[in-house]
């Protein structure tokens, strides 16, 4: 085992360490792993649209993922506030490559390091944490797209309750692992508007400092969303995002050498169905405008649909269907991608049962605008002309993934 991954351990080992006073430890995480291939020989190359920010993911992913929390209660005091540690190691590692979880094809890291102070009178039922967290993490699951997400290392209020409404606020120097330079971001956020029968509004602002650089500058961006329960049995979701600047990141910090007068927009539905107890799915739809000064304006439209159904209590029929296209200069590219998958679900018939194991055979196909910018932007990518599918307009491919979940 590497001296990185040992380290990843010195939290949790501490962790089960302070007994006493506390609880159990809560051990949940996150395991995809599989392996698959190209038609045209070799290791599998996954298909993502340049400029697009997300992909559909059902028989389109190139690596091993694992997430390993722990998290433990250290002191419940009298006034029924509960102080806890939390920390997660993630592991990632390309596939085509040894396991190691290091070097240039993978990593090992802790991605949450934080401690909480929760269930706070002071703060009417509110937290105040600080750290590395995963915080607010907005997605869709079916293209792992995390369209609004507040993660950082900082610190912050949760879910303090005024009157009917729960505000939040964080104050953080970085919000992803690649950021640099530091830059103080902050987030606050309303949520608990209950505007009809099962629906619930949130409304957030983040502001964003102008670092001490060189053509550095300023950003906001403003973020409503809707969510619906018991829609179709499941749950629609509708968001509005609006940034500028650094802001036009929309739910992170983003270039800091670009000024006011760049702005982007952003829409973004999506829902989950379980009508029946063997038919469930997601949908959704994602569409975002950046405005550029310099002439590098940017559309992207993004829809797709992954329907689920249970033949037997344990054995599913997956598919998936999305598309991508992206209007940039230099043409509009597109890019379609389909996935079959037979699929084997002990734990229930369910769209969101965990674990499946599936077998996949996925198609995608894309124009020469796609081509183009992937050999410019992505070289050896699959849509490039130098990667697994050379000058083809089109691939497949195939494998065996499994996906769990606990908690």
């Amino acid at each position: 085992m590497s001296t990185t991954i040992k380290r990843l351990w010195v939290l949790p080992c501490a962790l089960f360490a302070v007994s006493g006073v506390a609880q159990a430890v809560e051990f949940t995480g996150y395991v995809r792993s599989g392996a698959g291939g190209s038609s045209e020989g070799g290791t599998q190359s996954c298909f993502q649209l340049p400029g697009a920010q997300s992909k559909y993911r059902l028989g389109n992913e190139c690596e091993q993922y694992i997430e390993l929390d722990l998290r433990q209660d250290l002191l419940k005091l009298d006034d029924g506030s509960v102080i806890s540690v939390e920390g997660m190691a993630q592991l990632y590692n390309e596939y085509g490559h040894t396991p190691e979880f290091t070097g240039d094809h993978g990593f090992a890291r802790m991605n949450q390091m934080y401690a909480e102070w929760s269930n706070m009178p002071a703060l009417n039922g509110g937290s105040f944490w600080a750290g590395r967290r995963f915080y607010k993490r907005n997605d869709i699951h079916i293209s792992d797209y995390y369209y609004w997400n507040q993660s950082a290392t900082g610190f912050g209020f949760d879910q303090v309750a005024i009157g009917d409404l729960k505000y939040s606020y964080v104050f953080s120097r970085k919000d992803n692992y690649d950021q640099d330079p530091y830059i103080n971001r902050h987030d606050f956020n309303v949520d608990g508007f209950q505007t009809n029968p099962g629906g619930e509004v949130g409304f957030g602002v983040s502001y964003i400092d102008k670092p001490d650089s060189l053509d550095a500058h300023s950003g906001w961006s403003v973020a409503v969303q809707h969510k619906q329960k018991e829609f179709l049995g499941g749950l629609n979701t509708f968001a509005l995002q609006y940034g500028r600047g650094p802001g036009t990141a929309l739910g992170y910090t983003g270039d800091p050498t670009l000024d006011n007068a760049n702005k982007s927009w952003r829409v973004v539905e999506f829902f989950d169905w379980q009508v029946t107890p063997r038919f469930g799915g997601q949908f959704q739809v994602v569409y975002q405008k950046d405005t550029r000064p310099d002439g590098d304006d940017q559309n992207w439209l993004s829809v797709g649909v992954r329907p689920s159904y249970a033949i037997t209590e344990q054995f599913k029929l997956v598919t998936e269907l999305g598309r991508d296209q992206v209007e940039a200069p230099g043409g509009t590219r597109k890019l379609t991608k389909f996935t079959i998958a037979p699929t084997w679900s002990p734990a229930g018939p369910g769209f969101w049962e965990r674990p499946e194991i599936r077998l996949y055979y996925t198609y995608a196909s894309w124009n020469e605008a796609a081509q183009r910018a992937a050999s410019q932007m992505a070289a050896g990518s699959a849509l490039s002309d130098t990667g697994a599918f050379g000058d083809a307009l089109h691939g497949s491919n195939f494998g065996v993934q499994l996906e769990y979940w606990w908690k």
